[in-house]
This record gives C-alpha cells, sequence and structure tokens, in this order.
C-alpha cells in the first residue's frame, strides 16, 4: 500500500499542496501515478512532471521500508480510516504523516501547550503542571518537542491520562533537539510523535511554522504559557484563531519579557487562564479518564505532610523527604487541582 504514497511524497519539488491537488483530481496516488504526462500538466509544473515521472528514489522508499518495518511505526495517509479529522478541517491537512508510537492518540481530543524555548523554572513548572491537570482531565497534550516550554507539557502530558503527542519539524529517524532523546522515547513508548515530513529531513526553519499548523489542528484550544513579543509559539496561537480554535494564555509579571507575548494575545482576545479547571470551564469539558483527582490526591505524600495548619516548604521538605524543585512541582499542582492554598510567607495548607 504505501508504495504509491511513498512516490508521491519523495518525489522532489512536489509538496504537499500540489499532492492534495493531485489525490482531488485524480483519487488515488496509483491514479496519479498511472497518468500521462498531458493529465499531469493541468496540475504541475514542467519539473514536478518530471520527477513524477521519473525513476522513483528507491534507496528512499527502500529505507522508509526499514523504517516502517520497526514496532510502533506507520505511515498515515488521508485514505485511512483513522486519518485525524481534526486535520480535515484545517486548509492544508497533510496527505501523509510518519506515525512512532499510539496513532489511536490523533483521534482522542487535544490541547495544544507552546511557549518559550528559553522558559524559566517557574514557566516549565506551570506548563508541567497544567499539561498533568488537563491529561487527567482526559485531554491529550499537544505540542512540539521544543527545549522549554515544550518539553514541559509533554512531561506532564504523559504523567496524566491522556498521554502527549508531539508534532516535530524533522524527519522520525532523527531527534532534534537531541537534549530531548530521552523525552522522545518515553513519547514513542507511551505517547505518539509524528510528522509529515520524509526520513531524513533535517531541522530547517521553514519547517517549524507548519509543524505549528498541525500542533493547533490537532488540538481544541492552545495555550500559550510563556513568550516573547516574537516567539513562535504566537504563530501558533495566531493559526490556531485562524483554524477556529480556542486560544489561552497565563499571565505574568509586567516586568517579564516572556510574559508580553502572553499579554499581548490577552489583549487580541485570548483566554486569561489561572488554572487547567479555567480552560475546562471554556471547552465545557465533562469528560474524565482518570480517578477523580481528590480520590487519588489523598494518598498523596505531600497532602499527607499536611495536618490542617498552614505550613512551610522547609517544614514539608522535611516530612516527605523531597527536593525543593521537586515540592515546588507538586505544590503548584494540588494548588491548581483546588486541594492547598498558599499563604503569606511561603506557607500552605490543605483545603478540606
Amino acid at each position: 500500500m504505501p508504495d504509491a504514497w511513498l512516490r508521491l511524497a519523495l518525489a522532489p519539488g512536489v509538496g504537499n499542496t500540489s499532492l492534495i491537488r493531485l489525490l482531488t483530481a485524480f483519487g488515488s496516488p496509483e491514479a496519479v501515478l498511472a497518468s500521462g504526462r498531458g493529465a499531469l500538466t493541468a496540475h504541475l509544473s514542467t519539473a514536478q512532471c518530471d520527477a513524477l515521472l521519473g525513476e522513483p528514489d528507491a534507496a528512499r522508499i527502500e529505507a522508509a521500508h526499514a523504517w516502517l518495518a520497526q514496532p510502533g511505526n506507520s505511515l498515515m495517509t488521508l485514505a485511512d480510516a483513522d486519518y485525524p479529522k481534526p486535520l480535515l478541517e484545517i486548509a492544508d491537512p497533510p496527505a501523509l504523516l510518519y506515525c512512532k508510537g499510539r496513532r489511536e492518540l490523533l483521534n482522542q481530543p487535544g490541547l495544544g501547550i507552546v511557549g518559550s524555548r528559553n522558559a524559566t523554572p517557574q514557566g516549565e513548572r506551570d506548563a508541567e503542571a497544567f499539561a498533568r491537570a488537563l491529561s487527567d482531565a482526559g485531554l491529550t497534550i499537544v505540542s512540539g518537542l521544543a527545549l522549554g516550554i515544550d518539553a514541559a507539557a509533554h512531561r506532564g502530558g504523559l504523567a496524566g491520562a491522556g498521554s502527549s503527542v508531539a508534532v516535530v519539524g524533522t524527519g522520525l529517524d532523527r531527534v532534534y533537539p537531541a537534549r530531548n532523546k530521552t523525552l522522545a522515547h518515553q513519547l514513542a513508548e507511551t505517547g505518539l510523535i509524528v510528522s509529515e515530513f520524509p526520513l531524513g529531513t533535517q531541522p530547517l526553519p521553514g519547517h517549524f511554522p507548519r509543524r505549528n499548523r498541525l500542533i493547533s489542528g490537532l488540538s481544541r484550544g492552545v495555550l500559550v504559557v510563556e513568550a516573547a513579543p516574537d516567539s513562535g509559539s504566537l504563530i501558533t496561537a495566531r493559526v490556531a484563531a485562524e483554524q477556529g480554535r480556542e486560544v489561552f494564555a497565563i499571565p505574568g509579571s509586567i516586568h517579564s519579557p516572556l510574559a508580553r507575548g502572553c499579554h499581548a494575545l490577552i489583549k487580541q482576545g485570548a483566554k486569561l487562564v489561572e488554572s487547567a479547571a479555567d480552560i475546562l470551564d471554556e471547552l465545557a469539558w465533562q469528560q474524565r479518564l482518570a480517578p477523580p483527582v481528590l480520590r487519588e490526591s489523598l494518598r498523596d505524600p505531600v497532602l499527607d505532610a499536611l495536618d490542617g495548619s498552614p505550613t512551610t516548604v522547609d517544614s514539608l521538605a522535611q516530612r516527605t523527604g523531597l527536593t525543593l524543585e521537586a515540592l515546588s512541582a507538586k505544590l503548584l499542582t494540588l494548588e491548581l487541582d483546588g486541594h492547598i492554598a498558599s499563604l503569606p510567607g511561603g506557607r500552605y495548607q490543605k483545603i478540606h
């Protein structure tokens, strides 16, 4: 089955827009390849016709077959019954997707989370906590496998019930950035990595805006956690709005450059959010895949360490044995879920 699709997708100079035009005109890749030059010239340039009618790149097709033979790897096309319906709603749906992992996640309701590669520690904690809460509510977290906010969002999504999908701007035979190699392996095992780019594709700048349209296209909404005014995350937010998706943003300090992009989005109509519940309410989201969070949290060591009276972080660290970084992330999650309240003086109290 994939040979005809691969021949079309690997023909030099025949991009996705041309592929969609050909498939619309001829109905299938086999019909496209069986057509003569006369029929193809109505839809392609001379150079594109030459590429399509010439000898296929046997080495690249063989490499694709070898990749597809590996466990968890698959090719998804517009002709497949499980092609994600949300992508059919966007202006330029990919004709072909390379998938590594659980491709069924593409048909689960998604929520995009994006932001700065140079995120602050607090921004990363927020992204991970929001992602975990939204994943536990049954939403699959979609992001781009970049450093910073993207990576934190994937970690939170994988830790929850809804898992996570990474949409990347390279071929799936490489991990970019290399520092996310361990995270990429985790996504391949329990989540999904997906790309419209052929194997061997390098991380060129022009690929990432195309990746961004798929992050938003797969999502019911997109949350921007931290973003400078010139951040690529704002491109994702703009495309999300154009695609009819909700746009959410977390506000920050007026003195922080990484808050200015979020504040600009809020001024333009993005929903200001302070908790995962704000997003779920805006989406009128009812589904819950995980057991109720409160019942889970009653067994939480941090909640167990809170005896009802205001307690300092240092005391909690001593009682739980957690590092301050791990404890801070846990406290943020519990606060976002409404189980604890932060008090003046760096103290916390359980909410009964």
